[in-house]
């Protein structure tokens, strides 16, 4: 108790030293925390919106359609497979598919692109496409020749909404498809070289039309807890059998799962490289700190007190100072995390160049808003590993002060 009451006088005593150690350990855990916390939302705003966007989280296709996409590797028991899906708790939504190619022909022109049956209302749940309407309007399972095309597509083919076009495709039976087509809306994803080729119609319209009833190449789904995604797919896979292959968005897009690994790694370059400035920061300023208080040591010494009792002081000081620094610098940068985890910050311009028309012509999309993730249990870890870092900084100091006997300490300058 009485080691306690000194150390907090000798910080109240030297006020500006107590102050300037404060911010210093304030600002460390602050940028520490948000720095991490924007890296985290970063990284799952990019999952989120790439799997989103079209591919979902979880696909289900037959165990051949990937090496050999073709109508002879469909999944041919649909309704099965979907009555199976709806008794699993831990599945969120999920829609079938079937993904095909046609020959669109108008007036000027004729373009190959994609002739893909969705079915509309359960597409809304594990896509975007729905929230990517830009013109006209979406697609509904009353719909028999209605297209929903993208915007870079209509613009080749030089139609918009309400005009009429004609397909000529390959039937799931290898028999001949055709039909005329009336475009009801059109949609932007911002993944260019999707909206450049991508089109979409009702299922039941589809399967009239290429006969193609109770099949599907894809049956995309959305589980109910993304982060025990691999959990669900072990599951699923046990549930549909082995002809049926189960994948999710590790799998579906390894590309950019492998890409954000090696972010992750450079990311923790970084923060060990932060670490260690950080550190030799605090303890160099910590060292000054207490070198000047050597002959004050000493007389400590002289009257009694044990070196111990010494350490104690000094252990007590930097933990008084830690936790009202780490404190509040935890305390602004969990403020900061939870805004703009709900007003992600904004990146839509760079100078005088718009970013997602700089990246159009890459035909990738641009992610214009970067949100942070507020995670309160990490952000409570991390505030412990700032004041640990700081209780760690005046070690040193106190390995050199054992080496001055009382004598030496008191007439030290």
């Amino acid at each position: 108790m009485i080691l306690l009451k000194m150390a907090f006088r000798e910080l109240l005593i030297h006020k500006k030293r107590s102050v300037i150690t404060v911010l210093l350990c304030a600002f460390s855990t602050a940028l520490f925390i948000f720095v991490n916390a924007l890296n985290d939302g970063s990284h799952k705003q990019l999952i989120r919106s790439s799997a989103e966007t079209y591919p979902g989280y979880m696909q289900l296709t037959g165990r051949a359609f990937e090496d050999n996409p073709n109508y002879d590797n469909l999944i041919f028991d649909t309704p099965r497979i979907q009555n199976i899906l709806k008794d699993q708790k831990w599945i969120s939504a999920f829609s079938a598919r079937f993904e095909s190619y046609a020959l669109y022909a108008t007036d000027e022109q004729s373009i190959g692109g994609m002739f893909t049956a969705i079915e509309p209302e359960s597409e809304a749940e594990v896509s975007r496409l729905k929230r990517s309407l830009v013109s006209g309007e979406y697609l509904s399972s009353k719909d028999t020749n209605a297209l929903y095309l993208g915007v870079e597509f209509a613009k080749r083919l030089k139609v918009k909404v309400g005009d009429a076009l004609s397909f000529i495709s390959t039937g799931a039976d290898y028999s001949f498809a055709a039909d005329h087509l009336i475009v009801k809306g059109l949609f932007k994803t911002k993944l260019y070289e999707f909206d450049n080729s991508a089109a979409f119609v009702n299922k039941s319209y589809f399967d009239e039309v290429m006969h193609s009833t109770d099949s599907a190449t894809h049956i995309i789904i959305t589980p109910a807890e993304i982060s025990q995604i691999d959990a669900v797919t072990q599951r699923l896979q046990k549930v549909v059998g082995g002809e049926i292959e189960v994948k999710n968005y590790k799998m579906i897009l390894e590309d950019l799962v492998l890409a954000m690994k090696v972010d992750q790694i450079f990311s923790y370059i970084t923060l060990a490289i932060f670490f260690v400035v950080i550190f030799f920061v605090v303890a160099i300023f910590a060292f000054l700190s207490v070198y000047a208080r050597i002959r004050q040591i000493g007389v400590l010494r002289a009257i009694g007190t044990t070196p111990g009792q010494v350490m104690q002081l000094l252990l007590l000081e930097a933990l008084i100072l830690g936790i009202i620094g780490v404190g509040i610098g935890g305390a602004a940068s969990a403020h900061a995390t939870h805004y703009y985890e709900e007003h992600p910050i904004s990146f839509g311009f760079w100078g005088d160049v718009e970013i997602e028309e700089y990246y159009k012509q890459y035909n990738m999309v641009a992610e214009v808003t970067i949100p942070t993730q507020y995670n309160p249990p990490k952000i409570a870890v991390e505030m412990l590993i700032m004041l640990m870092l700081n209780l760690a900084s005046v070690l040193y100091p106190m390995i050199i002060l054992r080496r001055f006997t009382p004598i030496e300490a008191m007439r030290h300058v």
